[in-house]
């Protein structure tokens, strides 16, 4: 009996140390399973980078090298599979430049290796070497939908593109690139690296390029895709050859170019000193050409004679801020004689043009010439237009406009930039290239705007304030507050405001009409629509007449009244008593010009 309570004791006391034991490994995991919770926990803060400073500190190299010290890493020389295949290829040749060439002229390589290139008679090929952008930063880093333009909390920023150290380098006669091309892969467009070959070639061109007796540099550059147009300039371009697309460029312009933010991230050039409320003095920002440049503002009309008034009305806000830029009018057949010699009086210089279709846009859909818009890239008689839309009041003086390049717009959407003001640079060449594309390209909102977003994907963005749109997109009492407040301000501080929806001379004068139509109410401004009729009412009161409301318009509007009034609409303007002379006049054919000379 006495060895059966001595076993169990002894049994007891191993199950305890056992025990004891397992408590021991438990607690060991516990502290391990800790500290790597903490680990995780700290990496997750770590806070994300588009480039990484630390790797590109350490990595100096052409991008060819990087290609290849990666190979010798990854397989002791065994290079990834497509890398034996480019370096098996034969060499591209540097194309020859026009003019005279100086003997030993050393031509500077981009995003190209020295062994992958055989220079000319008299060449002698030295890389530029840069650290590629990291594969994280997307195009949405650079265009983002939203930026703090007035710097409330703290100045926008942009993420840097690694661009070389300029200072390593001696001064090159011309420039040869490989420019990246993902065609058709989807979005292959708004490519970053493809940006930054751009970036890093224009740079080379303004910094260390020898120029020519016209202020021009010679570049050669291969690629399968057209390089980007809003760098390098279709016009400049003298030929094609062998893949390579051969430029003589105008310094002048690209250093209006490089000078831009890398994207919308920043706003091209703001319109008052930080910290301040006044004004930039931009015309540093001007650049002399002899001889004196031709602006002009321009707008388009076709189809419809519906936005006369509005443009009659553009026309004389436009002058009464005192520019001293040409106006002119891109129109078609559709306006009858006696409006446009209202449009002659209100100060627009006529030009009829042929309207342009839409080949994707259904037949008699609103939007079926609205390609027409690409005319204005044949004014070439002008170096820079401002192109407005009629639907726009501007309010204060826009000359600035001329000292940003093509494309400089206010953000719409994301990363796209609204069309109703944009400063383009007329070329025939451009305007032969939108024609060629008319058919490839898709445009996402069926119109001109979307199909100039996919042309023109590295926009320069203009404050809001330029080209302010009227919608209340969050539809919340803070908004309105808010942009009611700017759009009746007087003396202004918005340059112009862009009359999205039902325009104010197709509405009665007493409120916006936009509040009786379900879809529209989002545009619904009385403030804003007060603002419209005042520059109406300093019109030229020959020119007025022009804005009358036509009998099927009255009838849409009362219906439309009735409708909102079914639907409950609770801001009730439905019920406003309309005092509108309009109303109840005729709209007479008669030219209302003529009888105010008799």
């Amino acid at each position: 009996g006495s060895f059966g309570v001595c076993g169990g004791a002894e049994r007891e006391e191993k199950k305890m140390k056992a025990l004891a034991s397992k408590a021991q490994v438990i607690k060991i995991n516990l502290v391990f399973l800790g500290f790597f919770l903490v680990i995780y926990v700290a990496l997750l803060l770590q806070p994300p980078f588009l480039y990484d400073g630390a790797g590109a500190a350490t990595v100096r190299c052409s991008l060819r090298d990087c290609h290849m010290k990666k190979a010798e890493e990854d397989g002791n020389g065994v290079m990834p599979k497509g890398e034996e295949k480019r370096r098996t290829l034969p060499k591209k040749t540097i194309p020859s430049f026009p003019g005279k060439q100086r003997w030993n002229a050393r031509i500077g390589l981009v995003n190209l290796g020295e062994d992958e290139v055989k220079a000319g008679a008299g060449q002698r090929a030295v890389e530029v070497r840069f650290d590629r952008v990291s594969e994280q930063f997307e195009w949405k880093h650079l265009f983002p939908e939203w930026i703090d333009e007035e710097e409330d909390n703290e100045g926008p920023s942009c993420p840097e593109i690694p661009m070389p150290d300029f200072s390593e380098h001696e001064e090159v006669d011309a420039v040869a690139a490989r420019l990246p091309c993902r065609y058709p892969e989807a979005g292959w467009a708004r490519d970053v690296f493809r940006l930054q070959v751009h970036l890093v070639v224009a740079n080379l061109a303004v910094r260390r390029a020898k120029r020519d007796g016209r202020g021009q540099v010679r570049l050669a550059l291969l690629s399968s895709c057209r390089p980007m147009i809003e760098i390098f300039r279709s016009e400049e371009m003298v030929r094609r050859e062998d893949g390579w697309w051969v430029y003589e460029a105008s310094v002048g312009r690209l250093e209006e170019k490089v000078a831009m933010p890398v994207g919308s991230c920043k706003l091209a050039l703001p319109l008052w000193g930080e910290g301040t409320n006044d004004e930039f003095d931009y015309s540093k920002f001007s650049i002399p050409m002899a001889p004196p440049r031709k602006e002009a503002y321009v707008t388009v009309l076709h189809s419809s004679d519906a936005y006369v008034c509005g443009a009659i009305a553009l026309a004389q806000g436009i002058i009464r801020t005192g520019t001293r830029r040409d106006l002119v009018l891109l129109h078609d057949k559709s306006i009858p004689d006696p409006k446009r010699r209202a449009l002659a009086a209100a100060g627009w210089q006529l030009r009829k043009i042929k309207r342009i279709r839409n080949p994707r846009a259904q037949k008699n859909s609103y939007n079926e010439y609205n390609y027409s818009k690409f005319r204005l890239w044949q004014l070439t008689d002008y170096a820079k237009v401002v192109f407005v839309d009629a639907d726009v009041a501007v309010l204060r003086n826009l000359d600035l406009l001329f000292h940003f390049p093509e494309m400089s717009a206010t953000g719409n959407d994301g990363v796209i930039f609204n069309s109703g003001i944009m400063v383009i640079e007329p070329s025939n060449a451009t305007f032969a290239m939108l024609m060629e594309k008319r058919g490839e390209i898709v445009s996402y909102n069926g119109g001109d705007q979307g199909f100039l977003n996919e042309v023109f994907v590295w926009w320069h963005r203009l404050p809001r304030r330029v080209n302010f749109l009227k919608n209340f997109w969050s539809n919340t009492s803070a908004e309105a507050h808010l942009k009611n407040g700017l759009f009746g301000v007087d003396p202004p501080v918005l340059y112009a405001i862009h009359y999205l929806g039902l325009k104010p001379w197709l509405c009665y004068r007493d409120y916006d009409c936009n509040w009786n139509v379900a879809d529209q109410r989002v545009y619904a401004s009385d403030v804003a629509h007060r603002t419209w009729w005042r520059l109406h009412d300093v019109m030229d009161p020959s020119l007025q007449p022009f804005c009358g409301l036509s009998e099927q318009r009255k009838t849409e509007l009362d219906w439309d009244r009735q409708k909102a009034e079914l639907a409950g609409f609770p801001d009730a303007h439905w019920k406003l008593n309309i005092s509108d002379r309009r109303r109840h006049e005729k709209q007479t054919p008669h030219d209302p010009l003529t009888r105010s000379r008799r």
